[in-house]
């Protein structure tokens, strides 16, 4: 799947306003696929539409049990360095024992908002980071 990032290019001074032109730079993801869209209660991710809770990384996309099904996300450590926990249409905290037993197996661990989760993660999955998303539903 392609996307495509836009960057200003800053050694463009022609015009009366600076960086009239832009570059355009391929973004390739690698086995991971990037959040397409999302609404009220879906998720469209690699073209595939999902209407529960998801976890998506480089070793595929899935539902997820929500945050009772913390063995599904333990069983990424050693292959991602960070864990996205998108909390629904509102940032809030995560449960304390599922964040320490994340925290023990050696996992980052960063709750905030579905939309912010999705769009942070596009942009590091672009990157190439070894990152994974849980998501709930907004």
């Amino acid at each position: 799947m392609l996307s495509w990032q836009v960057q200003q290019s800053s050694a463009c001074r022609s015009g009366p306003i600076w960086g009239n032109e832009m570059r355009l730079n391929e973004v390739t993801y690698n086995d991971a696929k990037p959040i397409e869209g999302y609404g009220p209660g879906f998720f469209r991710i690699g073209g595939e539409v999902f209407h529960s809770a998801v976890l998506t990384s480089g070793q595929g996309t899935f539902e997820w049990g929500g945050y009772d099904d913390a063995a599904t996300l333990l069983a990424l450590a050693g292959d991602i360095d960070v864990l996205f926990v998108g909390t629904g249409a509102d940032v809030a905290h995560i449960p304390t024992d599922l964040r320490d037993q994340l925290e023990e197996a050696g996992l980052g661990v960063e709750a905030m908002a579905s939309p912010a989760a999705a769009r942070t993660y596009n942009v590091l999955l672009s990157e190439g980071r070894r990152i994974a998303l849980a998501m709930l539903p907004v």
